[in-house]
């Protein structure tokens, strides 16, 4: 995986991608309890020219989010981060993960992709709820 068609190439063999623009894909990924989480992947570029990629899924509006347990969450995780994002005007927190492509494997993708995908749709569960254990 050291390229972002390389990336497009083996999750569209897996997956029914619902966006498939130039540096950014998404897919639906089926999880338990008949429950799926939207995972999106986007290509990066840091200012040396090294290229990351963007795993990540949405978990839901920042309202009502206490920012410092965001915080003390990405700072506890060994795995993903939280990170804000624009969604139809509004923020809306994403659990993210970045990797350059030349640590990259089909197999790491993969395990990240699960591990982020579950962990995401666990969150998610909780900021609907409207509870405070983030």
């Amino acid at each position: 995986m050291h390229h972002f068609e390389a990336v497009r190439s083996h999750l569209g063999s897996k997956y029914h991608l619902r966006h498939n623009d130039p540096y950014l894909i998404s897919f639906d990924l089926a999880l338990s309890k008949e429950r799926h989480q939207g995972i999106y992947l986007a290509e990066l570029e840091d200012e040396s020219g090294r290229r990351y990629l963007r795993i990540s899924t949405p978990i839901g509006p920042l309202a009502g989010t206490d920012p410092r347990r965001c915080l003390r969450f990405n700072w506890e995780q060994r795995v993903g981060f939280l990170a804000v994002t624009d969604l139809d005007g509004s923020p809306y927190l994403h659990l993210c993960e970045n990797r350059p492509y030349e640590l990259l494997s089909a197999t790491e993708l993969t395990r990240l992709i699960q591990e982020l995908g579950t962990l995401g749709d666990q969150l998610e569960l909780l900021v609907a709820a409207g509870g405070d254990e983030l």
